[in-house]
């Protein structure tokens, strides 16, 4: 079943790679460290700083800090609020901030070996508020995650994913609003050490579409969980 499902998440990316094919390409790398702390079995607390690398590895990106609360109404469901703080390295050293709220709610399934894990994000986010004329209009998206893990019996879980990004409204690109413009395509596996330490690795595909300067990026991802 596992093998099935590879093999179609790996002909979907095919099959749109003719549509990328004038895109530029880039190779980086994300760390990502996050902290849980369960306050009851419904609510529970998250912090999660992530760094990343572009320009084939040589150059710094971007660095965020998320801030959120999760509340677990039932055992399928949960549902996130996060303020995230980003810092956006551009042009001549320069450094471009940006303040992002996101609202998850997040579906899980088991089916046998099988558990799928369905997430529908709002988010909205403020770019260089006192520094460009834009700054007080936010931007507005959607973004839309289906995850598959094979449960092995074992520490080790396989799993891949994608998510597609849809933009309701930026008032830097108006041509793309209300149209789907990037793909994520991830294969990754999670360790779980003990109780309260995981870690995982994944690489990451991002396609975009429907932009005057599409970007491939492929990305080499580590992380690593603690809860306390």
């Amino acid at each position: 079943m596992i093998k099935k499902i590879a093999l179609l998440f790996i002909i979907a990316i095919g099959l749109t790679s003719k549509s990328f094919a004038q895109a530029n390409d880039d190779a980086g790398l994300w760390c990502t460290f996050n902290v849980e702390k369960a306050l009851n079995q419904k609510f529970s607390l998250f912090i999660t700083e992530e760094y990343r690398v572009r320009e084939n590895y040589s150059q710094s990106n971007l660095f965020y800090t998320d801030l959120g609360a999760s509340f677990k109404p039932t055992d399928f469901m949960k549902i996130s609020l996060s303020y995230r703080c980003i810092e956006k390295f551009i042009e001549d050293d320069a450094i471009s901030f940006r303040h992002r709220v996101m609202l998850d709610v997040l579906l899980k399934k088991k089916a046998g070996q099988l558990s799928f894990a369905f997430r529908q994000r709002l988010q909205g986010e403020y770019r260089n508020i006192y520094s460009s004329e834009l700054g007080a209009i936010p931007e507005w998206y959607t973004r839309s995650k289906l995850t598959i893990k094979y449960d092995l019996d074992k520490p080790v879980k396989p799993y891949i994913a994608c998510e597609l990004r849809y933009q309701i409204n930026n008032p830097r690109s108006v041509d793309v609003n209300n149209l789907w413009h990037r793909g994520r395509y991830i294969v990754g596996l999670d360790y779980k050490k003990s109780e309260r330490n995981t870690f995982g690795v994944y690489y990451l595909i991002q396609r975009e579409w429907n932009l005057s300067a599409p970007q491939n990026l492929y990305i080499l991802g580590l992380e690593y969980t603690i809860s306390l």
